[in-house]
Order: structure tokens, then C-alpha cells, then sequence
């Protein structure tokens, strides 16, 4: 009988010691702070530059040599937020009013960091076309989608001049930024196109094309116009790279402010355009790549006052994570 209870009493601890270990290696696997893959979305322009920089110089592979680096380009913030909700991107690039839009329809994801602002602005062909004013019914707008910035900042005009934030809704056409060049180039199809660098220069750069509006007269001030965003399982799960893209994305921002010669180098084969005029094109005046994030409250306001959104954050915590450089 004693003999038995010795041979339970070892079968116990045996039992006990699988489940341990069991425990254990769940709790490994699930580990992902040390993540194998990160996917990365952006979009299209100079907007994006430090992403390109990033990749040119494998800044993020240097500090994550055992993990897969994947890039997606995607056509616009839609495809994006599909991206992460679907679980196939970790981290996307947008303007504020998409990622608010996202926020508000319960997309579990944060502002990571800003990465641009860009002279972005409202381009047409047509010699009677001074402001929005002049925009018939029958011109057609081109932007990026409903929702994106170039929509917001347009409304934004509209309600000023015409005390009606959705008068122009009617007459957008979605396209991205090189498809609305090629059109207004074309003269075909639309009348007008909010876009940003490299279209706007090259828009400006024909006889006869001006532009109607700016982003700050829209806005009434300065603001960033890219942000990088995060979900959260990214963020909670796989902090350390998560730390080791932000990391990456800020030196990267640096090289190109410190090395503007060598960062046009770079680009001027990515976007496959001579160096002076990418030069040119990330020294103009209202180009700046920095993490700075700001504007955000002026655009939560205006889009909950006109019905884009339908909440507004309390506080930072619930749209920042956490040491976001963030400006009023």
C-alpha cells in the first residue's frame, strides 16, 4: 500500500510537471515581442519619403536582421484600414481625418508617430476657376476618397464659403493621386484635383494650371498631413518592434532634414524623377518630414460638427500611444 501511494505520489508530480511546461511553452508561443514579420502600408507621394529612406538605407532591418520586412503600397486609406482589419498590416500610413473615421467606427488602433507636412492644395486648368466659388455643377473634383483629407480640408472651404460643409460632395470623382494627375493633365474627365508633392508641383509646372486652394487657407493654419498608425494587438503584442520601427522611422526623418543631397539621391530613383526637381521638391517651402503630430483636435471638431464622426476623444491616451510628439 505504501509502495502505491510512492508510485501516485511521483505520477502527480509527473503530472504536474507536463502541465507546467505545457503552460510554459503557450505562454512562448504567444510571446511576440520578438515578432518575426512586421507589414508596413503606405501610399502614394513624397508625403511617404522617410518610408522610402527606410527602406534604401534597410534602417529597420539593421536593427531587426531576424524579422521580415513587408511593404504594401496601397491606393488609399480604405485599403489600408481593410488591411488592418483583417489582421495582413501592422502598421499603415494616413492623414488624420481617415484614422479618426477609423477611430470612430471602433477600429482598435492609435497614432503612433507623424511623419509629414506637405503643401498640399486644389489644382485646376481652367482660366475661370479663381476659387470654389467659381466651381459649377458640372466640374468634377478628383481626391483620393471620400473621407480622406483632401475631402475634410475642401469641406472645410466649402462651410466658409458657403456655409455648407457638403456642397461640393456631390461632384467628387475618387482617384489616386498619379490617376487625378494623368486626368487634369489630360483635361479630361475632371475639372479639378486635390492632390499633393510630386503632383502638385508637376500640375503647377504646366502653362496655365494654378491652384484654387491651399490646405492651410482650408484649415485656417499649419497641420500635419501624414501619421503613422498602429493597432493595438501590433503595439501590445510585439513591442520591441514595435520600439525598433519608431526608432527606424525617426532616424530616417533625420536623414533626410540632415542630408537633404543624399536623401534626393535616394528618392530621385524610387520615385524615378531627376534629382534637382526631387530636390527642389523636399526643400519647398511648407515640406516638412518630422514626428510632430498637430491639427488633430482642429480636424476631431470640425468633423464632429459636420457629421463625419459621430464621437470626439476625451483625452490624448485614446487616439496617442504613448511619447507621440504631439503639438496643439
Amino acid at each position: 500500500m505504501e509502495k502505491l501511494t510512492k508510485i501516485h505520489r511521483i505520477c502527480i508530480v509527473l503530472i504536474i510537471f507536463v502541465i507546467v511546461l505545457s503552460l510554459n511553452g503557450c505562454t512562448l508561443n504567444n510571446d511576440t515581442s520578438q515578432n518575426n514579420e512586421i507589414r508596413i502600408a503606405e501610399q502614394y507621394g513624397l508625403a511617404y519619403a522617410p518610408l522610402q529612406i527606410m527602406k534604401n538605407k534597410e534602417i529597420l532591418k539593421k536593427r531587426l536582421p531576424q524579422t521580415q520586412i513587408i511593404w504594401k503600397q496601397m491606393g488609399n486609406t480604405a485599403a489600408i484600414r481593410e488591411g488592418m482589419i483583417s489582421n495582413e498590416v501592422d502598421i499603415g500610413f494616413m492623414a488624420i481625418p481617415p484614422f479618426l473615421i477609423g477611430w470612430d467606427k471602433g477600429m482598435d488602433w492609435k497614432i503612433a508617430s507623424g511623419l509629414s507636412s506637405m503643401p498640399i492644395g486644389l489644382i485646376t486648368y481652367k482660366d475661370g476657376i479663381n476659387s470654389i466659388k467659381d466651381l459649377t455643377t458640372n466640374d468634377r473634383i478628383a481626391l483620393p476618397q471620400p473621407g480622406s483629407i483632401q475631402h475634410i480640408l475642401l469641406s472645410m472651404a466649402s462651410e466658409k464659403a458657403f456655409s455648407d460643409s457638403h456642397k461640393l460632395d456631390n461632384q467628387l470623382v475618387t482617384m489616386a493621386h498619379p490617376d487625378g494627375m494623368n486626368a487634369l493633365l489630360a483635361k479630361k474627365d475632371i475639372s479639378a484635383h486635390f492632390t499633393s508633392p510630386p503632383y502638385i508641383f508637376k500640375e503647377l509646372d504646366n502653362e496655365g494650371f494654378h491652384q484654387v486652394l491651399t490646405g492651410e487657407e482650408a484649415m485656417g493654419k499649419d497641420f500635419t498631413f501624414i501619421i503613422g498608425v498602429a493597432t493595438k494587438e501590433f503595439h501590445d503584442m510585439s513591442s520591441e518592434t514595435y520600439e525598433a520601427f519608431l526608432d527606424s522611422l525617426h532616424e530616417a526623418i533625420d536623414f533626410i532634414n540632415d542630408h537633404p543631397q543624399e536623401a534626393a539621391s535616394i528618392l530621385a530613383k524610387e520615385y524615378d524623377l531627376p534629382k534637382e526637381e526631387v530636390l527642389r521638391y523636399i526643400t519647398a517651402d511648407g515640406t516638412k518630414y518630422t514626428s510632430k503630430v498637430k491639427g488633430l483636435e482642429d480636424f476631431t471638431d470640425f468633423m464632429k460638427r459636420n457629421n463625419y464622426i459621430s464621437n470626439s476623444f476625451q483625452n490624448l491616451e485614446e487616439v496617442l500611444w504613448e511619447d507621440v510628439n504631439y503639438e496643439k
